[in-house]
């Protein structure tokens, strides 16, 4: 079976994490690959299902086995990124990695796998509707708004470099969009 990887990412609110869980409810050849994180599980998340919550001492020492296929600081202080073993997990299992990342993470894996991984950027239509769709998440405060917006804006720089952009102004045609990027790439009738 080919070593393939789907990798989608996007700035925070521009409807991503939905894409992909409907993606991995109607695609059983993608497996969600879990990524490793260093910051504390939220009261709805499950360690070894939504991330693999680990120490910093921990993230630093995986780091000395070059046990990551990426890494970043996403936030000051606050690691994310995608174990290798995660990835051979699975393969092993016939399944293609999905991976939810990051913008640089992204770039990073595309670096390391070249053509054997499609990148997809999910392009909200517009910082404004971004906003309103934070805003209307209720979990940020003024200034966690802000820090992600200005976030956004720099993650909206790098997405010439993905393989393809999508806008998710309907996210019913974006989801449509991705999953035919996703099945041409695999190859899957």
């Amino acid at each position: 079976m080919e070593r393939k990887i789907i990798i989608i990412t996007a700035p925070s609110g521009a409807g991503k994490t939905t894409i992909v869980k409907k993606l991995l409810a109607t695609m059983p050849q993608l497996a969600f690959s879990i990524s490793a994180s260093t910051r504390q599980a939220r009261a709805n998340e499950v360690n070894g299902k939504d991330y693999y919550f680990i120490s910093l001492d921990e993230f630093h020492q995986k780091i000395e086995e070059n046990a990551f296929a990426e890494y970043e600081m996403v936030y000051a202080g606050k690691y994310y990124g995608t174990l290798k073993s995660e990835l051979e997990r699975i393969w092993s299992n016939e399944q293609f990695p999905m991976v939810d990342i990051d913008v640089k993470g992204a770039l990073s894996i595309k670096d390391k796998y070249h053509q054997d991984a499609l990148t997809i950027f999910i392009e909200p239509p517009s910082i404004d509707a971004l906003r309103e769709r934070l805003s209307e998440r209720g979990t940020e405060t003024q200034a966690s708004l802000e820090e992600r917006l200005a976030k956004a804006r720099y993650e909206l720089s790098f997405s010439h470099e993905f393989d393809k952009i999508v806008v998710n102004d309907v996210l019913e045609r974006a989801y449509e969009e991705v999953k035919g990027l996703v099945t041409d790439f695999l190859n899957i009738k």
